[in-house]
């Protein structure tokens, strides 16, 4: 007789495969390639009609997986059967490729024979290996599937005439019926049962239960039945080869000759097609019938097992998933941009909170050569949502200093700086949320025409209502006095806000001291200074309020002359300072770090020390590229200060609008509200009190 062929299983890889595999490889697994449990499940076998030729077609006999195979309690899709895997992705090409097939087949080969010998199981008679490298630069995944099966030796052999494969419309018309009924479990299809006639009825039963279902059962009344994946005529699936061992190992005496119903498409018989499942009978050559006893069976060594599947050529080998044509380059240029900070995190940090950096809103107030290199950095931290605010155009000088703009920008008059910063972000990386505002900040010092303070108002609403919806300011200003008015507002919203100046060779970058919103008391420890003392701002140094720095310039006062590397170096430790603070759990209010600290050059002992993963998070940093060098500082708050004292933020809260007004017009009236001329008046008083020794001696 003709021997028993099996249809091999074909793998099909969801995508949704491959995106979790990225994640894990990335948040979980990073460099480990132990085995991980993953499921996957395939459906009996189906045959469609050809439209034009009405012939019939074959689906295949395929076993699936997609990333819910990773959850443990992943429920399969009705009318599919469960099939357990063993995962393993390993780091490079060369470890892939050199890993030891026949051992990883064997290993997964010894458990299913052992949950047959030991336990009568059938849960793992389709147990799969899979074998993987993920390149996730190119999006490339090579892999290999395994599915264990055991040989017979002797072969089996399938009938002929009416024991050869046949409809299994055979059994009659209820059987198909009854029988599809009671194999619909909450857990799918059962992949494996039998099947006898009672009273007229077909009852379905559990392999394990093989012994006492057919007691009293004559050899023709006996089904051995699988879910079928294959499509063929004449070739059952692969599952039925390990079925076939399992009660060849356990019942060796009353297996040798088996009624096998290969069931297939019973969504085609429920819609009033003829089945496509199959009934033959299976054996094993004259004169096996007695030729082991069960026990003997048992004690037997395993079976050699084969079961690596073959690729597209029909060779055994990897196959390859190039999922870089089908992905949204929009969203591979999102999973890029993010692979090199969690590679940051699972390699160096793994308490990084990357989605705390990446929901940090940031404006940035001024789109010159500071907000450029500024906001180049925010998105190599992952910063998702970053607004520009400049009043200025874009012109031929800005091109070779500040990397956001073009040529092409500066022609016909310039194109607006903001806009333009904004738009240039989105080709860089269109997954990032850029808007630019053309937008004059008030200032101290330019007094606002009568015809200008409604245009005035609407700006300082704008500037109010940016300021609320994001969580950290930058101040990136040409002058010192644009950089009052976001100093108030900052301070009183409880926002991080960022201060970046620079100087010929020199550069400060500072962070602003945060007030407590419920109590108007400051926070942010400044060393030195006591408990309950405050981080300064950009004013807390001064004497005398912000005022005029603009008119009666000469070119070079107006326009900062600095060295060209500066600005950069002075953006990325501004980014850098933030980013510090935001890792330190107390985010805003961290307190500057002790002076002790600062000499500590072991980057755990500043870490912990500080409190931020990142090492510690001064106050200001004061930078001299000459000597290539930058020294921590740390200003307490001054309680007369004309930009984050109580008294100007009370004032700003109390009257708003025309507080602002006064201070834009009236000059000397920051220093009258916050007791600077007093302090003048003091200073006088202390020198005339002085007794001077006018002799020359």
């Amino acid at each position: 007789m003709p021997l028993l062929q099996f249809a091999s299983f074909s793998s099909i890889v969801q995508p949704t495969f491959w995106h979790k595999l990225t994640e894990l490889k990335i948040d979980v697994l990073r460099l480990s390639d132990a085995a991980i449990p993953v499921t996957g499940s395939y459906a009996p076998g189906r045959v469609i009609k050809d439209r034009e030729t009405g012939a019939d077609v074959g689906l295949g006999c395929h076993l699936s997986v997609g990333g819910e195979g990773f959850d443990k309690d992943f429920q399969i899709s009705a009318g599919h059967a469960r099939a357990s895997g063993e995962f393993r992705n390993y780091n490079t090409i060369e470890d892939f490729k050199a890993a030891d097939k026949n051992a990883l087949l064997n290993s997964v080969a010894d458990e299913i024979y052992d949950s047959i010998v030991k336990t009568r199981s059938t849960a793992l008679l389709n147990r799969f290996v899979l074998i993987t490298f993920a390149d996730l630069k190119k999006y490339k995944y090579f892999y290999w599937f395994a599915f264990p099966a055991f040989i017979a030796k002797p072969a089996w052999e399938i009938g002929e005439g009416a024991e050869g494969w046949r409809s299994a419309d055979v059994l009659g018309d209820n059987a198909v019926a009854s029988i599809s009924s009671q194999l619909r479990t909450p857990e799918g299809v059962r992949p494996f049962f039998l099947a006898r006639v009672k009273a007229g009825q077909f009852e379905v039963g559990a392999v394990e239960d093989f012994e006492t279902f057919f007691q009293g059962s004559s050899q023709e009344e006996q089904i051995i039945g699988f879910l079928d994946p294959s499509s063929s005529p004449d070739i059952p699936g692969w599952p039925l080869r390990n079925l076939l061992a399992y009660l060849r190992v356990l019942y060796p005496e009353k297996t040798y000759k088996l009624r096998v119903l290969c069931w297939r498409d019973p969504e085609a018989y429920a819609a009033g097609n003829p089945s496509k499942s199959l009934i033959g009978t299976v054996s094993l050559p004259t004169g096996t019938e007695t030729a082991a006893t069960s026990a003997q069976a048992v004690s037997a060594a395993r079976p050699q097992a084969v079961g690596w599947e073959k690729n597209a050529a029909g060779k055994m080998g990897a196959r390859m998933a190039d999922l870089a044509p089908m992905m949204d380059p929009v969203r591979l240029a999102d999973q890029a941009v993010d692979l090199n900070l969690k590679l940051m995190r699972w390699r160096i940090l793994p308490a990084l909170d990357l989605d705390k950096v990446a929901a940090t809103k940031c404006l940035l107030l001024g789109a010159g050569t500071l907000g450029c290199y500024v906001a180049r950095t925010l998105m190599g931290w992952g910063v998702r949502n970053i607004t520009f605010v400049d009043s200025a155009k874009v012109s031929f000088s800005n091109p070779v200093r500040q990397p956001l703009f073009r040529f092409e920008d500066c022609l016909d008059g310039g194109k607006p700086k903001a806009e333009c910063a904004a738009a240039s972000l989105k080709d860089i990386f269109p997954g990032v949320n850029s808007a630019g505002y053309s937008l004059s900040i008030p200032m101290p010092g330019h007094p606002v025409p009568q015809a200008s303070v409604e245009q005035t108002r609407k700006d300082v609403e704008t500037l109010e209502r940016l300021v609320d919806s994001h969580d950290a300011v930058f101040l990136l200003m040409d002058s010192r006095e644009s950089r009052w008015l976001p100093t108030v507002l900052g301070a009183a919203k409880g926002k991080m806000v960022m201060n970046a100046a620079l100087g010929f060779d020199s550069y400060l970058v500072m962070r602003h001291g945060s007030r407590e919103p419920t109590t108007g008391v400051h926070s942010g420890a400044a060393s030195g200074s006591g408990s309950g003392a405050r981080l300064g701002c950009y004013y807390c140094n001064d004497i005398v309020a912000p005022a005029d720095s603009l008119t009666d310039r000469t070119l070079d006062q107006m326009c900062t002359v600095t060295r060209p590397g500066l600005a950069s170096i002075a953006a990325s430790t501004a980014v850098e300072l933030l980013v510090s603070m935001i890792q330190h759990p107390d985010g805003v209010r961290a307190p500057a770090p002790a002076p002790q600290t600062i000499s500590q050059s072991d980057p755990a002992d500043l870490a912990a020390s500080s409190g931020s993963i990142l090492g510690m998070v001064p106050h200001q940093l004061r930078g001299f590229l000459a000597q290539f060098r930058s020294v921590p500082i740390t200003g307490a708050a001054y309680d007369r200060c004309t930009g984050c004292s109580e008294k100007v933020l009370q004032a700003y809260e109390k009257e708003g609008f025309e507080f602002m007004l006064r201070v834009f017009n009236e000059q000397g009236y920051l220093e009258a509200l916050t007791g600077l001329d007093k302090l003048y008046d003091e200073g006088e008083a202390a020198l005339e009190a002085v007794d001077w020794d006018e002799d020359e001696d």
